[in-house]
């Protein structure tokens, strides 16, 4: 019986060590899409390379574009940072990692007139030995500015779970802990009869 316990603690342990090499280094998350005037906002934007693709040059270009207007260019990292004048010279931050997996920008003092689209264009030049391929990506963020934070519905519903498991676990405990007192003591009347 002992050895049931040890066979599953080394097995969730083999578990943990499986993922931590199977899981990646990089991962695509999506860049929110509200952000309060006054407030800096991070425009998220990744693009993951795999491990032998890591040597590349590569060109990040940004683009806004406001409701019912065209895309104009603001920044731009081509070995360096550049910043392209607009309505927001002053305002960008490069945000990037040295690896160019994430070449985000943010902004900074969000003002109600930056609500808009802001496009993100990745290319990436490969350095092989026999071609060099170009790889593209884009990525769009529907930024909404407003006046002041909201409720975030999904953190009061978050809330809300946790405090439902934290009762169900308290109650889960008491029940068990009963439960294992009883058999305690059956087993103490069990022996005491037989002796």
């Amino acid at each position: 019986m002992a050895a049931l316990p040890r066979l599953v603690c080394a097995s969730s342990v083999a578990l943990v060590v499986w993922a931590g090499f199977c899981s990646a280094v990089c991962v695509e998350v999506p860049s929110e899409t509200e952000a309060v005037q006054g407030t800096h906002m991070k425009l998220l934007c990744i693009s993951c390379m795999k491990r032998e693709e890591v040597t590349a040059s590569t060109v990040v270009e940004w683009f806004y574009r406001p409701e019912g207007g065209k895309d104009e260019p603001i920044y731009e990292y081509r070995k360096a940072n550049h910043e392209f004048p607009s309505r927001f010279s002053g305002r960008l931050q490069w945000n990037g990692s040295k690896d160019m997996q994430d070449v985000s920008i943010t902004v900074l003092n969000v003002t109600l007139n930056d609500s808009g689209i802001y496009t993100c264009n990745i290319t990436r030049e490969f350095e092989f030995e026999i071609h060099r391929p170009l790889f593209t990506s884009s990525r769009l963020i529907h930024l909404t500015v407003v006046e002041e934070a909201g409720e975030d519905f999904t953190s009061v519903i978050s809330e809300i779970m946790m405090y439902i498991l934290l009762v169900f676990l308290t109650l889960w405990l008491l029940i068990e802990m009963v439960y294992c007192y009883r058999k305690v003591s059956k087993a103490e009347e069990a022996a005491q009869e037989n002796a």
